[in-house]
Parts: C-alpha cells; sequence; structure tokens
C-alpha cells in the first residue's frame, strides 16, 4: 500500500520535510537563544548599575569608546563650559519636562555633552540654570550617544534654535563649531534648581518589545515545524486511502453511481 512513497512525487516530499523539520527546529532554538541572551543581558546589567554606584570615577579617556561594558560607569572630565542646548520632550518621574545640556570644552580638544539636570514643562532657556564659569571637574554616568527613534528618544526635527532631539555626536556637530566626543555623562548631582537624570540602560539590554518578538518568533518556528508533520501525515493518510480505494475497484465515478441506491 505505501510504495507510492518511492514514486519521484513522493521523493520530493519526503526530502523537504526532512529538510524543513530540522531547520524549523534550528530556527526556533536559535531565536530562544536570543532571547535568553537578553534576559541574561538584563541580569547582568541590573548588577552592573549597581557596581557602577560603587565604582570610584575614572578619567573619561579612559572609558571610550562606549559599550556595554563602559556604558553607565562614573567619568570625571575637566573643562569649561561652552554652549547650552534644551532636550525637550524628556519625562522624569512621570513628568515631561527637558533636559538643560550644556557642552564642556576640555583640554583635549573635543566638548563632552553633559546633562546637567531637568526641569518640568515646556523647554524655555529662560528657565535653564546658567552653567558655571572658569574652569569645572564634572563627575556623571557615562552613557552612549541616542538613536532618535530608539529607547523613547524623540524623532521629530524642525526644532527651535538652541535646542536639539537626540544627544548625539552626529546631532550636536551641525549646532557647534567643534569636535564633540561620541558619548555624554549625565551628572550625579545635578545642578542647583533641577533634578539629576538617572542613567539609561544600554541599548539591547532589557527586556523590551525585541526580546518578547524573539520568544513569539521562537513559538512560530516550532509550530511550523508541527504544521510540516502535521501535513505530511495528512498527506500520507490521503494517498493510502486512495490507493487502498483502488485495490478494492472503488473510483469516484462508482461512488457518484452507487451513492443514490444506498440512500
Amino acid at each position: 500500500m505505501y510504495r507510492f512513497l518511492l514514486t519521484p512525487r513522493w521523493w520530493g516530499i519526503n526530502v523537504f520535510v526532512l529538510l524543513a523539520i530540522p531547520f524549523c527546529v534550528f530556527m526556533g532554538s536559535w531565536q530562544l537563544g536570543r532571547f535568553e541572551a537578553r534576559v541574561d543581558d538584563h541580569r547582568n546589567a541590573g548588577e552592573q548599575a549597581a557596581e557602577n554606584k560603587r565604582e570610584a570615577a575614572r578619567p573619561l579617556a579612559d572609558l571610550l569608546p562606549v559599550d556595554k561594558a563602559t556604558a553607565g560607569r562614573q567619568a570625571t572630565a575637566e573643562g569649561r563650559y561652552a554652549e547650552q542646548l534644551l532636550v525637550p520632550g524628556r519625562e522624569l518621574d512621570g513628568k515631561r519636562g527637558y533636559y538643560v545640556l550644556t557642552l564642556l570644552r576640555t583640554d583635549a580638544g573635543k566638548a563632552l555633552p553633559v546633562v546637567r539636570g531637568w526641569l518640568p514643562g515646556d523647554a524655555d532657556r529662560a528657565d535653564a540654570p546658567a552653567a558655571p564659569k572658569g574652569e569645572v571637574e564634572v563627575t556623571g554616568a557615562l552613557q552612549a550617544s541616542e538613536q532618535p527613534g530608539e529607547n523613547g528618544v524623540p524623532a521629530q526635527g524642525g526644532l527651535p534654535s538652541g535646542q536639539t532631539g537626540a544627544i548625539s555626536a552626529a546631532s550636536l556637530v551641525n549646532l557647534v563649531s567643534y569636535d564633540v566626543y561620541d558619548a555624554w555623562i549625565t551628572l550625579a548631582k545635578a545642578d542647583p534648581g533641577m533634578k539629576a537624570v538617572p542613567a539609561a540602560a544600554t541599548a539591547d539590554t532589557g527586556l523590551d518589545l525585541k526580546a518578547f518578538q524573539n520568544l513569539g518568533y521562537t513559538g512560530e518556528w516550532f509550530v511550523f515545524a508541527g504544521f510540516v508533520v502535521f501535513m505530511w501525515f495528512r498527506l500520507l493518510r490521503r494517498e493510502a486511502e486512495s490507493v487502498r480505494d483502488a485495490e478494492l475497484g472503488l473510483t469516484p465515478d462508482e461512488e457518484r453511481v452507487s451513492s443514490p441506491s444506498g440512500v
């Protein structure tokens, strides 16, 4: 009855099934591994954040470039404050407001963006406290440049003069005439009149939408594997029934003729 499995048509079906099932299982396992890696990153990020608070601050140059290992660590830098910009549309403690961002001109010839604090309401340069004069030393959590549209960073353009949507070297070099570090810090203690901005979680280290997408894709791939097996058994059963009916001498024409008499 099952000699039809040796026909070219069924050879093709069987080869497809034998390749599709391992592929689906492999892809499901890979997506599951990606989800587990994100869970580990989330746990490690929490442990690193606690460790960063205990560690002594280090010079900025020792922590660059910013990566998962250095993001959030306490960095120190010396220089003089220059241009001040506002970063609107930022929330803190459930309230909407804006960051006060001031560029610190260092002896290295580059400027370090420093978030000196947060204020509630609409961005207004008149309300933002002026930066200290003269040589200063700042200490704060090191952060990677932001990407518009990610991690809650607004992507809108056309902001008024003196404002920027994202804290990144790519955005700031268009607003100032000197080089800017591809990093920024948020002061551990905000300047008077403002609230300190806590360090943000490093990108791709949290249980965000991408992590649960990996988990969803895991389920989908395993469902696909089960579906392939189900369809193979269904085709096998239907083919076997057709062969059995042919061996018994039953054809569709005979069944249609015999149906009225059997009613």
